[in-house]
């Protein structure tokens, strides 16, 4: 499906705002879960529709939202908040390279009095929003899998999704190193926290045939793009496919080189599209 167009003169004063936004510095602060872990989060923007950004694995919110200029773009015309994980970044780590946890999410939204808003993650972070899509519906306006996806439940149609994904290249330079740490960190765990090279799960228990939202999965060509996404094209009514050409799970949002101007074009484009 298409995105409309929007007239010259609204992009361009867009691209002002967001100027303007990047700017400014994002604001820091922290609330307690449920089971007593402090979290952290930094927010930025003071109008507008909420966006909830939920950061990958062994990632932080200010590095993949913020430096990547992610969160600035979007906080011309939304107010945006993106936590640590726990176990990441200034939030407690009640378990040494541990994930992060999806209701940590409904939780910092209900401690900002957010009843609904734009919901996109990368990596762990999209699997977070899959999650929370099928346990928190009513509190999405748009749900955006970042480097995720929902994979197909039948073997054969897995099968049929994993062919049509092209053979990844062996990654060189930054994101040579940043897959040995991402490694070195999930292989302490089992639970699925290197998807980046396995290719996504099943997913949640959920039936996408009555998901209302809009959803959008943004994924590099060499992560396994077809496996994340076929199940979300034959079974979401409102879906968006974005491909990155020639980039993987780590160069598709880059930390420490050349962000992609695709996937912040997109991401934004997607939530002001379907903004309400």
């Amino acid at each position: 499906m298409r995105i409309p167009r929007r007239p010259l003169a609204v992009a361009l004063l867009s691209l002002a705002v967001a100027a303007s936004a990047a700017a400014q510095e994002p604001e820091s602060a922290f609330f307690t879960a449920s089971d007593g872990v402090k979290i952290h989060y930094l927010t930025l923007g003071d109008s507008g529709s909420w966006v909830v950004l939920v950061h990958g694995y062994t990632d932080t919110a200010n590095r993949m939202w913020f430096r990547t200029g992610i969160a600035p773009a979007l906080a011309g015309t939304h107010r945006v908040v993106a936590l640590d994980n726990r176990n990441h970044g200034e939030s407690d780590t009640p378990e040494p390279n541990g994930t992060g946890r999806a209701e940590d999410v409904i939780e910092l939204m209900d401690h900002l009095g957010i009843g609904r808003a734009h919901i996109h993650g990368y990596s762990m972070g999209g699997g977070i929003t899959a999650r929370l899509l099928a346990s928190h519906p009513e509190r999405f306006i748009t749900a955006g899998l970042g480097g995720a996806g929902i994979g197909e439940t039948d073997p054969e149609l897995r099968a049929q999704a994993l062919a049509r994904d092209p053979e990844a290249p062996a990654p060189t330079g930054t994101a040579a190193a940043a897959f040995a740490r991402l490694r070195e960190r999930a292989a302490t765990r089992g639970d699925g926290a290197a998807t980046a090279r396995r290719g996504p799960p099943a997913g949640p228990d959920i039936d996408l045939t009555k998901v209302r939202v809009p959803v959008i999965a943004i994924n590099g060509e060499y992560d396994r793009p077809y496996s994340k996404s076929q199940r979300l094209w034959r079974e979401l009514k409102i879906f968006q496919n974005v491909v990155l050409p020639g980039l993987n799970h780590m160069t598709a949002i880059m930390v420490g080189g050349p962000m992609p101007q695709q996937y912040i074009d997109s991401m934004v484009g997607f939530i002001e599209a379907y903004d309400r």
